[in-house]
Order: C-alpha cells, then sequence, then structure tokens
C-alpha cells in the first residue's frame, strides 16, 4: 500500500503539459465527439466497464510508452544529470505557479470560496514575492497548496465520469476531465506569450514534468504485472480521491470488499 501511495502522489505531481493550440483543439473535437453518447459510468466502484475502449486505449497507451522510452526519458534523465536540484526545484515551482489559475478558478466555481480566497493569495505572492514563482513563499506563508481542475468541477457538479481514455501524447484520462485541458490551457500565462518563447518555455516544462516522474514510471516498470491496467486504476482511484478532496465515501471501498467476498465464495 505503501508503494502504490508513493506511486500516486509522483503520478499526480502537478504535472501540466502544454501543446500548441492547433493540437489539443482538434484532440478534444475529437475526443468529444467520438464519446458524446457515452454513458455516466458509477465513480462509487473502479471496474474495468469504465473502460469500454480499452483495445484502443492499450494501442495508445504502448505509443505513447514507445516515445517515452526512446525520447522523452532519456531526455528527463539529461536533464537531472546537468542540472542542479534546486534549479529544479525552482523551475518546478514556477510551473506550478503559472498554471495555478486553473486552481483558484475552479475552486470558485466549486463553491469552495474560502479555498479560492488562500488559492488567489498563493498565486499573487509567489509571483510578486515569489519572484515570479521560482520560490514558494507562500507556502512558508501558511498557504496550502490545492489541486483543483474543470474535470473535478464538473463531477462536483454532477457530471458522470465516463470512460477511461488513454489520449495520444496526454495519457491517462476520462471523458469527464478532457474540456479541463481547454480551461487550464487559457488560465496559463506562458500560452499568451509569442510564440518563439512559450514553445521552448513549454518543452523545459514537458521535460522538467518527466523529470519528476522518472521515480514513479520506475516503480511501474518494476512493480506492475500489468503496467496498463496498474496505471488506469490508479489513475482512477488518485480522480476519485481528489473529486472527494482526500475523503472518499467509505461504503464505497465496503461495496468493493463485499463484491470481491462475494466471488471468492461462489
Amino acid at each position: 500500500m505503501d508503494l502504490t501511495r508513493n506511486f500516486q502522489e509522483e503520478f499526480m505531481d502537478k504535472i501540466s503539459i502544454k501543446y500548441t493550440k492547433l493540437v489539443f483543439t482538434s484532440l478534444f473535437c475529437i475526443i468529444l465527439t467520438a464519446c458524446s453518447t457515452t454513458s455516466k459510468i458509477d465513480d462509487s466502484k473502479v471496474i474495468d466497464s469504465s473502460d469500454p475502449y480499452e483495445s484502443i486505449n492499450r494501442s495508445f497507451y504502448s505509443f505513447n510508452n514507445s516515445i517515452d522510452q526512446h525520447i522523452m526519458r532519456p531526455a528527463a534523465s539529461t536533464y537531472i544529470s546537468i542540472t542542479p536540484e534546486l534549479l529544479r526545484i525552482g523551475i518546478t515551482n514556477f510551473f506550478n505557479n503559472v498554471s495555478y489559475l486553473n486552481v483558484f478558478v475552479n475552486s470558485s466555481l466549486q463553491g469552495k470560496l474560502d479555498q479560492s480566497l488562500s488559492d488567489i493569495f498563493r498565486f499573487i505572492f509567489n509571483s510578486t514575492l515569489g519572484v515570479g514563482g521560482l520560490i514558494d513563499v507562500a507556502t512558508y506563508m501558511g498557504l496550502e497548496t490545492h489541486e483543483e481542475d474543470l474535470g473535478q468541477t464538473l463531477a462536483v457538479w454532477g457530471s458522470g465520469q465516463g470512460a477511461y481514455l488513454n489520449l495520444p501524447a496526454f495519457g491517462p484520462n476520462t471523458v469527464r476531465n478532457v474540456p479541463d485541458y481547454v480551461s487550464d490551457y487559457f488560465l496559463n500565462p506562458i500560452n499568451y506569450l509569442a510564440t518563439i518563447v512559450s514553445l521552448p518555455v513549454s518543452a523545459l516544462n514537458l521535460i522538467n514534468s518527466r523529470a519528476n516522474l522518472l521515480n514513479a514510471s520506475n516503480f511501474i516498470d518494476s512493480a506492475a504485472i500489468d503496467p496498463y491496467s496498474f496505471t488506469r486504476e490508479a489513475y482512477l482511484q488518485i480522480r476519485r480521491s481528489l473529486i472527494y478532496d482526500g475523503n472518499p465515501p467509505a461504503e464505497s471501498f465496503d461495496d468493493i470488499f463485499d463484491l470481491e467476498f462475494e466471488e471468492d465464495i461462489q
């Protein structure tokens, strides 16, 4: 359990992957069109019925894994070897901060007014006193970091999870969470810079994010019998935990236990 928990924490360690407007707008339209008739899925159980497109998802998983093995992982390893740890921490802080407006907006949309106030002050203090976010002064001031996105907001508003998706380049996702790429894009100041600036900055963000996940991917490679299934179940559990702010209803686990017990005695 501790190993799984460590993986989950690193797996969601402030991932923020940016692409050009054309790429993700096209992908967004394709996914919404393909999945517009998907029925709601009961979030209380992480079961195979949430993955009706498993054969396609596995193909995309293999594609993503190949790109990662041959390009992203070597780049991330080289990045770690030539970049001092203190600088990497500053870079991570910077990208966490520039993407934090998305957190503030979704805290507000979920009606978490006290949290949203804390979030906007966190962004302001880190952007100013923290030298553009390189230094996380807000944490030292007692302002907690939160993780909110449009997928969580839609869940709070009553939207069903929809099918599990493993998207080319983007990785694990669900139908409900896809629109977050749009809000995250337009609420990130970097994407309003000139392309000659935003592209290399986004590339740095991608490599830095991948470097932060090297331990998690090594754990999957060494511990998971079926890395695809392991990643899917971990992702769905993480998303559910985030939606319930780390406190999912206890009865859901009882239901799963009862189901497994019934299968054992049959």
